[in-house]
C-alpha cells in the first residue's frame, strides 16, 4: 500500500512537470518575441531557450514512459528511462544556470 502511495505521488509529480513545460516554454517564446521583436537570438539566450526545449522535450518522454507503465502494471519500469532522467535533470540545471545568468543574477 505504501509503495502504491510513493508511486502515486512521483506520477502525479512527472504529470505535473510534464504540465508546467507547456506555459513555460510558451511565455518563453512570448517574451522573445515582445521583448526583442522576434529579433534572431545568440549566444547564451538562444542556448537558454534550446536547451529549455529539449528540457521540455525530455520531461514529456519521462512522462510517456512513465504513463505507458501504469497501463501495463505487470511490466516495471524500463531501466532506459534512468539515464533520459538524469539528463534531464543536468540539462534542467544548466538551463536555470544560463538564465541566472541572463537575470544578471551574481552568486
Amino acid at each position: 500500500r505504501k509503495n502504491q502511495t510513493l508511486a502515486a505521488a512521483a506520477y502525479l509529480n512527472i504529470v505535473i512537470a510534464a504540465a508546467s513545460t507547456l506555459p513555460v516554454v510558451a511565455t518563453g517564446v512570448i517574451a522573445w518575441q515582445w521583448a526583442l521583436e522576434g529579433q534572431r537570438l545568440k549566444g547564451i539566450l538562444l542556448a537558454h531557450l534550446i536547451l529549455g526545449c529539449i528540457v521540455s522535450a525530455l520531461i514529456w518522454i519521462v512522462f510517456r514512459i512513465h504513463s505507458q507503465a501504469r497501463h501495463h502494471e505487470d511490466k516495471p519500469l524500463p531501466t532506459y528511462r534512468l539515464p533520459i532522467e538524469a539528463l534531464a535533470v543536468l540539462l534542467v540545471g544548466l538551463t536555470a544556470h544560463l538564465g541566472g545568468i541572463l537575470s544578471g543574477v551574481n552568486g
